[in-house]
């Protein structure tokens, strides 16, 4: 066992030799099969690292500022932070993770809306400079609260106003108003956020809309004398290298033409789930099973099965790591532990439900699996975005254990990139695993 810190906070496996994640996961579930069947989470650490190259390859002029909302285990904190990423926060709570794993104040914006007022206080007492401000309300508290504050204004987007019944921001129309005002005020404005969905449709008319609103606050900016000089085009990432090459396929034109290297505008990004969702599977065990008689008339004859419809009951649900599901957002059908599938093994339509009996804890409408059995085990992976927050009362546990680990080749790739397990990262304690 390598010790990296006198009370480490995280325990990584490192996988050496034949050993992989799908190891570890067996070796977790057959512990929980002596104990209460807990779902739990498995963390590749290297996954992190493996998004930062991609990031870096495809994107490399633009600095990657992480989301902290979307995952906030301190582990990944501490993994981005030593990467060299910069940090979005929403609360004081994730500036004090974030201020606590070494990131300097600079690297920091304070965004969210409608912020509380103890929130802007915390940031100025800690010296972070950088806000997003999305109205003249916002922009009173902030004067009244930061006086020193550096301002990203937050342009709405007709791709972003699309997708929510709610789009906050303001409007090209309006950022002429909102600039003058925090002239008068006696605050500084330095740059424009946007954000444009990952669910756009056409991302390229999308981006040049958003990039040239965005220019022309720039240039009114600089007309009232603010010294313009960052950009943040938001998230909207997936995760896939394809989708993040079609995002800088749709940017850089419109970008090389108001926002050339040489003006010396920064220009930074939010992926989030980009970093993050790959890193993490989740493991739960089925609890319940019913069988019910159905007709799903869009299934190919063969697949139906007279018509039998299996619903199971899993240990954890939309209360818990599938939250996301609640806000609209699909659940993709999970693999069945220790189960290869052939052709001649039957497949029955099934759905897959939480354990609160409630109506709306339906995790997967409809998917195709083998006829399981309770005690099975089912893996959801790229779970890594969304799914860690503190859980209600109606979810079997408070907060899911999560297993971290990194394969020797990531390790060594890790310190090759300059970051250190045994330095950077002081609240890990390494332990070798192999089979």
């Amino acid at each position: 066992m390598k010790g990296l810190a006198d009370k480490p906070n995280h325990i990584v496996e490192i996988l050496e030799g034949a050993m992989t994640l799908e190891d570890v996961i067996d070796g977790h579930i057959a512990e929980q099969a002596l104990v209460e069947k807990s779902a739990f989470m498995v963390g590749d650490l290297g996954a992190l690292m493996q998004q930062h190259v991609c990031w870096q390859g495809v994107v490399p002029q633009i600095q990657p500022y992480y989301p902290v909302k979307c995952n906030s285990s301190p582990a990944v904190v501490e993994v981005l932070a030593s990467l060299g990423l910069g940090f979005i926060c929403t609360t004081k709570s994730e500036v004090s993770l974030v201020l606590e794993h070494g990131v300097p104040p600079e690297n920091i914006i304070l965004s969210g809306v409608c912020k509380q007022l103890a929130h802007i206080k915390y940031a100025a007492k800690n010296n972070i400079q950088h806000l997003v401000c999305e109205n003249e309300a916002e922009l009173s508290k902030i004067s009244r609260l930061h006086s020193s504050a550096k301002l990203l204004l937050q342009l709405t987007t007709e791709a972003h106003a699309a997708e929510t019944s709610m789009a906050f921001g303001s409007s090209l129309k309006s950022c002429r108003h909102l600039l003058e005002a925090a002239k008068e005020l006696g605050v500084q404005v330095v740059g424009v956020t946007f954000h444009i969905p990952s669910s756009c449709q056409d991302l390229q008319q999308a981006y040049t809309h958003a990039l040239s609103d965005a220019r022309c606050v720039f240039d009114m900016g600089l007309d009232l004398g603010f010294n313009m000089s960052i950009l943040d085009i938001g998230g909207g990432f997936t995760g896939s290298e394809f989708q993040l090459k079609q995002v800088e396929s749709a940017v850089k034109p419109t970008l090389d033409a108001y926002f050339p290297p040489l003006s010396g505008v920064r220009v930074l990004a939010q992926p989030g789930t980009f970093y993050v969702a790959s890193a993490f599977t989740l493991a739960v065990s089925v609890i319940g099973k019913k069988l019910v008689t159905c007709q799903w008339d869009s299934l190919a004859q063969d697949e139906k099965n007279d018509n039998t419809e299996f619903l199971y009951y899993m240990n954890e649900g939309v209360y818990g790591p599938f939250s996301c599901k609640l806000l609209g957002k699909s659940i993709t059908a999970p693999s069945v532990h220790k189960h290869v599938l052939c052709a001649e093994k039957a497949v029955y339509p099934s759905s897959l439900w939480g354990p609160s009996l409630d109506q709306l804890d339906k995790v997967v409408e409809r998917c195709l699996l083998p006829e399981l059995s309770v005690g099975d085990w089912l893996l959801f992976s790229n779970m890594g975005a969304y799914a860690l927050e503190e859980f209600t009362c109606l979810s079997s546990s408070s907060q899911l254990p999560v297993y971290y680990t990194v394969s020797t080749s990531d390790w060594y790739e890790m310190q090759e990139a300059g970051v250190a397990l045994d330095s950077a990262m002081k609240n890990f304690s390494l332990v070798n695993c192999s089979v």
